[in-house]
């Protein structure tokens, strides 16, 4: 376990505010607005590493230093000791950032949150009909 926790502090860090599309530049988003996603979590950018075959790391108790409210962080490893790829197509953290942020919404559990609230919204437009008479 020794050997292991030097060679995650070499590794590129996620905070996911990175990519989140609710925060400006200035706050911390560092992919533009059109590729980003709403309200990434720790856990669904390690899926998404995991599914980029990228080995990652969650670290849960780190803070964004700009916002120490956002708790979590993940560190990616994007080359193996001899200076190969893991993935080729992903050669740079900018790259990284952008691939897990096309993966994010479609996550398991992302997709399952988006379903219940289509629901909701085809039965608010029945209530907002009675309250559309005028009152003296």
């Amino acid at each position: 376990m020794d050997r292991e926790t030097p060679s995650i502090k070499k590794w590129i860090v996620f905070y996911p505010i990175y990519l989140n599309s609710k925060q400006t530049v200035a706050e911390g988003r560092r992919i533009s607005l059109s590729n980003a996603c709403e309200n990434p979590t720790c856990v669904e950018i390690s899926d998404c590493c995991g599914h980029l075959k990228l080995p990652c790391a969650i670290e849960i108790d780190k803070a964004y230093p700009r916002d120490f409210m956002q708790r979590g962080r993940v560190r990616v490893l994007l080359k193996k000791e001899d200076g190969t790829l893991y993935n080729p197509a992903i050669s740079s953290r900018k790259q990284s950032m952008l691939h897990v942020a096309e993966l994010v919404p479609q996550h398991p559990g992302r997709v399952k949150k988006q379903e219940p609230a289509s629901t909701t919204s085809t039965a608010r437009p029945s209530k907002s009909s009675k309250s559309g008479r005028k009152k003296r």
